[in-house]
């Protein structure tokens, strides 16, 4: 993921009035991020624990800003991130809720997925996968799941903008 400052993220958000989007809290540490280790910039509002964002590059290019709504009930079970799909998940996995961007979103049409609560996915997708077998090419594995978590953060960036 490319570098971008605060007034860009700001703008980023489609699924946020313009209240909500001045009253977003940037990441802390926002000048001092690995850039080249994420694939999407995600972090979670210190004064509101369950709002969450995530700005997502899209296929094109662009950057797709979120803001999340965390559910206020976890999983039954051990649930698997559906962006990373981690099967070896070092953290816990929430349901976040996002409204639609535009009229659908005003009318209160939401979309939600299940992802690693931290934002993690990035880092989970860059670890060595296990020795399936003999001959098994680790590190096409690692890059075959990076791209395919870059296809859906992007998909699901899709999905908020979508009429």
């Amino acid at each position: 993921m490319l570098p971008i400052g605060e007034q860009q993220l700001r703008g980023a958000f489609v699924n946020a009035s313009r209240k909500e989007t001045s009253l977003i809290t940037p990441p802390d540490n926002l000048d001092e991020i690995d850039w080249a280790s994420l694939d999407f910039l995600g972090w979670r509002d210190q004064k509101l624990p369950r709002r969450a964002y995530a700005v997502l590059p899209t296929l094109d290019g662009d950057l797709v800003g979120v803001l999340f709504q965390q559910a206020e009930s976890a999983p039954r079970a051990r649930a698997q991130c559906s962006w990373c799909q981690d099967v070896q998940l070092p953290n816990d996995v929430v349901f976040l809720s996002a409204k639609r961007a535009g009229p659908a979103g005003r009318k209160g049409d939401t979309i939600g997925t299940l992802v690693c609560e931290r934002f993690q996915c990035s880092k989970n997708v860059r670890a060595l996968p296990v020795l399936a077998y003999e001959g098994y090419d680790r590190e096409a594995a690692r890059d075959r799941r990076i791209d395919e978590l870059r296809l859906r953060a992007a998909e699901f960036a899709a999905a908020v903008t979508r009429p």
